[in-house]
């Protein structure tokens, strides 16, 4: 399993619209994207404009696969219209627990 954990930074004013995009693309991909295993969306309580995405995939293939999805493309198309992404970090990694 690999897992994909992203730090993301919405942009001044954008937070609350991002976190209605994000949490519609997480219940997206839990209902249709059976090589996803985990997607976590947090929000930080100090910086409500911070966020967490932590995303537990089978495999490589499965977050390819992912990444061509209508719900993924939309997210990115959203996202680059509003203007709703100040900042993100992404971390690739291979799980090894549990």
């Amino acid at each position: 399993m690999i897992s994909l954990v992203i730090i993301v930074e919405a942009a001044e004013g954008k937070a609350d619209l991002f976190a209605e995009y994000i949490t519609e693309e997480a219940r997206d991909v839990m209902a249709n994207e059976p090589g996803c295993r985990s997607f976590v969306v947090s929000r930080s309580v100090e910086e409500t404009h911070a966020f967490t995405l932590a995303e537990v995939y089978d495999d490589q293939a499965a977050l390819d696969q992912h990444r061509l999805t209508p719900h993924f493309l939309l997210f990115q198309e959203r996202a680059r219209e509003h203007g709703l992404i100040a900042k993100k970090t992404p971390v690739l990694g291979d799980v090894i627990f549990p």
